[in-house]
């Protein structure tokens, strides 16, 4: 039995088959080959469209069909991931408005700010276990408020997952798990949050049915199934956000365990029992998959909008043709610390972290006689490792206390710099596993589609592909305390 993962991400999308039986992976395949771009019109804008996912997941699955390592109509069940926070909304057609604004464009954040005022910043983080902040409730506000005749024609609100999702049965749901990522949804009373939806004036009805995020959330289209290859009728059942659906296929299931991922965004993801809230909303909080009212299963989100972001710019903008692999061969040759130079990676708008402030990147200390190309790449990596130090340490405050880490061996886990300079920063192990977040999907698809007994036997053939422990904890520490100082000087200054 095979099913089919779909993974909506930022710069591509990403679709896995796997067998279930075995949990391996019989065909991937990803498109477009280069990055997808953001359409920021003004600054702290970010857009993208969401019929382009959808064209986008229609070749990526095309091209997984052509590899021919499977049948297609063997497929049973779709899950699908995708980027979160990004607002997709429809007319009663199932038109698109607008594009989607994406995780993160920052033009919400004051919205949300008067938000947590008038609803009280208590009950806002003893319900929501959030600020409303830039997330997407803000962001629809921002739609009403900027785009009233748009707002009028809308008949759903979606985050992205549910879109695609709606592409491929005709049916619009959503989930707990999918609310709480949009600050809809008030953990106390396990609902829909009466204070969001009354505040902001929006109308019940725009929010989609709502069902687990294991279940079944629609089926293949038949005139759809013929144009993909695939059989009609087959359910998608399971939807979440890439964050939750990383944890997920990292096996990060149960209280105390704790996922991490550096692809455009960096994450650092640990799950409670509790209905725990950072007091500053630094750090959020959200609906785990397997999250129930009888199970509480929460996820601690730490998200850093410039990780991967900040290595990609320095890849088209310094690196001269030089791919990612040629990148970290040649900041392996610099020392630790890069002899002195000094980067804030935070250039892709507002940081959660930082207090919702836009910092913009820094580089700082560049000798003109000493520091290198070389020498900008190790930064660059070290900046965007110290950044996830800083906010380890607010999880950290907040009684997350990692033993250890999981990791995709992707993204920028790929270089060994970069991971062991993680692993020394944090003064945490990191295991790196052979996954990612199609595999996850198509994993949960299985869960969702009772393939598997419990979501424990979809992980019976699952082991770390590498061990990584601190081995110069030590060096790195000064130097963060520098990079930090540096980074409070920035933040001062707002």
């Amino acid at each position: 039995m095979l099913l089919l993962g779909i993974d909506i991400g930022t710069s591509s999308i990403k679709v896995s088959v796997v067998d279930a039986q075995s949990q391996q992976t019989v065909a991937a395949a990803q498109y477009p080959d280069q990055e997808t771009a953001i359409t920021s019109t003004q600054p702290g804008w970010a857009e993208q469209s969401p019929e382009m996912w959808w064209e986008h997941a229609q070749k990526a699955i095309a091209k997984a069909n052509a590899s021919g390592s499977y049948a297609p109509k063997d497929i049973s069940a779709i899950g699908i991931a995708y980027q979160m926070h990004g607002l997709v909304v429809v007319d009663k057609e199932q038109q698109v408005l607008r594009d989607s604004i994406i995780w993160c464009d920052s033009r919400a954040v004051e919205i949300g700010n008067k938000a947590f005022d008038a609803i009280g910043h208590e009950r806002s983080l003893s319900h929501l276990l959030n600020s409303p902040g830039n997330f997407t409730a803000s962001k629809l506000a921002w739609v009403k408020e900027n785009e009233p005749e748009t707002y009028s024609r809308i008949y759903k609100v979606m985050l992205p997952g549910d879109f695609i999702a709606m592409k491929l049965t005709g049916e619009i749901t959503t989930s707990p798990s999918a609310l709480s990522e949009g600050v809809f949804w008030d953990f106390k009373q396990d609902a829909l949050s009466e204070d969001v939806l009354q505040y902001f004036k929006f109308e019940k009805t725009l929010i989609p049915e709502i069902k687990p995020v294991f279940s079944e959330h629609g089926r293949l289209k038949p005139e759809l199934a013929e144009r993909l290859g695939l059989q009609a009728g087959i359910p998608v059942t399971y939807k979440s956000g890439d964050q939750p659906n990383n944890a997920l296929s990292l096996n990060v299931l149960k209280p105390g365990e704790v996922a991490a991922t550096a692809g455009t965004s960096g994450v650092i993801y640990g799950v409670s029992d509790q209905l725990v809230y950072d007091p500053q909303s630094r750090v959020n909080t959200f609906a785990h998959v397997n999250h129930a009212t009888s199970e509480k299963r929460v996820g601690v989100l730490l998200c850093i909008n410039g990780t991967g972001i900040m290595n990609s710019w320095a890849k088209h903008n310094i690196g001269s043709g030089l791919d990612y692999a040629a990148m970290n061969a040649a900041a392996q040759q610099v020392k630790i610390g890069s002899d002195g130079l000094r980067i804030l990676p935070f250039g892709n708008g507002a940081e959660r972290m930082l207090n919702n402030k836009i910092v913009g990147a820094h580089f700082h200390n560049i000798d003109l006689n000493l520091h290198t190309q070389a020498h900008i790449f190790r930064a660059v990596q070290e900046g965007i490792v110290f950044a996830f130090r800083y906010g380890l340490d607010i999880m950290r405050e907040n009684g997350m206390n990692p033993q250890v880490i999981r990791a995709g061996q992707a993204n920028l886990f790929l270089s060994p710099l970069f991971a062991q300079a993680f692993v020394d920063a944090t003064n945490v192990p990191v295991e790196l596993y052979q996954n990612d977040g199609s595999v996850g999907a198509a994993l949960g698809a299985g869960i969702g589609a009772t393939v598997f007994a419990s979501p424990e036997e979809a992980f019976l053939h699952f082991r770390p592909v590498k061990l990584i422990e601190p081995q110069a904890t030590a060096a790195y520490e000064p130097i963060y305390q520098e990079w930090k100082a540096l980074l409070m000087d920035q933040l001062n200054k707002k």
